[in-house]
């Protein structure tokens, strides 16, 4: 069987053995209305908790009334249509067992729900769930119990954010700063002139790269450009290529980037056909009015340094969350283990890695700073009372959609359909809660001046918003 029970548990006493543990379905075939559980919480460590609830045979009887139409639905009784097999008869025919195990198994789910809202807890991951009390077989009556382990989000307690300093760049433009985003605006204007000397980086190289495992061909890509130094490729490429002339072939060994066998170490045979050097136009008025338009060099060395002010100004909102960002975090953030290591093998399982040991390093600390930094932000929105509005959803979702190149209502249908919606509404409140925050804490440059961001923290007025007209954050 593969749901909580089995109808041979049920049958006959309810001191069987309790079932296995198990983890409740991501979604619930049947949402119950207006049900009433009794739960009570014991806390087990700072992530996780045993959650025991008792259902009332009452609560549970829509779901045996469910159960019995559609098992009325599949069999095949002499005498009796489908869909028009009374109760008594399935009972002698199938068994009130089996009438109760399909009742417990599509409403076990919402059960557990309506015990989560009650308490308040906020899980993080599945439950094991442990049915140890089953409603009476043989006669109406009788109380459903069960029990699930689960990991929460842990009580933390956030700094004032009062007396939070957090420091920005200076907006002072730098001579450099300018020619560093002329010389960018040459490179655009530059061209490509082929060279008979070694590759050196920022070069272009023309090449041919072949993968191998064990003497068979995995892939193989020719005529491909290619500039030393941007590392877009296979990781030890740039460094096979540098001192590697026109017609040169050498090999080197590094993990594949994409398809089957991404992530497997092969060799790489990579053979430069042609070594080109960018050639750039000469800074002059003749160049200023080729690329913009501006008729000197002057003027346009004045709009550069317009444009880099400008860029500073906005990185400094991006600077400002990540240091109030890790204010935040400094205070001690205890995290679910569990969450953390389901997270790191489904990462590696899909990378085909779960070997790798080095790897699994990595991703586990990216994983812990991501889920640490999640639970603060999420403390923090609760803490601001921050609200998500329908419209808010909508223009996240069509920006998205943008910024993925795909059509806008396929788009927001696959996240639908995924049950990504909650995820997304707390991606959106985490945001806004930063925003807000930033609006209170003290920010400075690195003079220690006071810097005023408020013109790019605006945020959606939650007063405009009807309380049936907000999205609600995932727990």
């Amino acid at each position: 069987m593969t749901g909580y029970l089995c109808a041979a548990e049920i049958v006959g006493s309810c001191d069987h053995e309790p079932a296995p543990r198990q983890s409740l379905p991501q979604s619930f075939p049947i949402q119950l209305e207006s049900i009433e559980v009794k739960s009570a919480v014991e806390t087990l460590e700072p992530t996780k908790v045993k959650l025991t609830v008792e259902v009332e045979y009452d609560e549970l009887k829509p779901s045996i009334d469910h159960a019995y139409k559609h098992i009325a639905d599949q069999v095949n009784v002499p005498g009796f249509r489908k869909g028009k097999v009374p109760p008594r008869i399935i009972d002698q025919r199938v068994g009130r067992g089996a009438v109760l195990e399909h009742a417990i198994n599509e409403s076990l789910g919402s059960f557990y729900s309506q015990a989560v809202t009650e308490t308040k807890l906020r899980p993080l991951g599945r439950p094991n769930v442990e049915v140890t009390k089953l409603p009476d077989v043989d006669q109406v009556g009788g109380t459903l119990e069960f029990s699930a382990e689960v990991e929460v989000r842990p009580e933390i307690e956030l700094p004032e954010l009062a007396g939070i300093t957090v420091e920005v760049e200076d907006l002072e433009v730098s001579d450099e700063d300018v020619e560093g985003r002329l010389l960018s605006l040459r490179e655009r204007f530059g061209t490509l002139v082929g060279v008979d000397r070694p590759a050196a980086d920022g070069d272009f190289v023309v090449l041919d790269l072949k993968a191998e495992l064990e003497g068979a061909e995995l892939d193989a890509v020719s005529g491909v450009s290619y500039q030393v130094g941007s590392k877009t490729m296979l990781e030890g490429l740039d460094e096979a290529l540098v001192g590697l002339s026109a017609g040169e072939t050498t090999t080197f060994t590094a993990p594949l980037v994409a398809g089957e066998h991404e992530g497997t170490a092969s060799t790489i045979t990579v053979t430069a056909s042609q070594v080109k050097e960018r050639e750039l136009p000469e800074a002059d008025d003749d160049f200023a009015q080729l690329a913009s338009e501006f008729d000197t060099l002057e003027e346009l060395r004045d709009d550069l340094r317009t444009q880099v002010a400008a860029n500073k100004e906005n990185n400094r909102v991006g600077q400002a969350r990540e240091a109030l960002l890790t204010e935040l975090e400094k205070g001690e953030v205890p995290l679910p283990s569990g969450v953390i290591e389901d997270e790191v093998n489904q990462h590696l399982d899909g990378e085909g890695r779960l070997e790798d040991d080095v790897h699994r390093a990595e991703v586990t600390e990216q994983v812990t700073e991501a889920l640490k930094g999640q639970i603060v932000l999420d403390t923090l929105a609760e803490s601001l009372g921050v609200k998500v509005g329908q419209q808010e959803l909508v223009q996240y979702l069509l920006s998205s959609a943008q910024q993925y190149g795909q059509d806008p209502n396929t788009f927001i249908q696959e996240i639908d359909r995924n049950g990504q919606i909650p995820s997304v509404v707390a991606e959106i409140a985490r945001n806004k809660a930063l925003l807000l925050a930033l609006r209170e804490v003290k920010i400075v440059d690195k003079t220690g001046a006071a810097v005023d961001l408020s013109a790019f923290l605006a945020v959606p007025d939650d007063s405009e918003t009807d309380a049936e007209d907000e999205a609600t954050p995932e727990a």
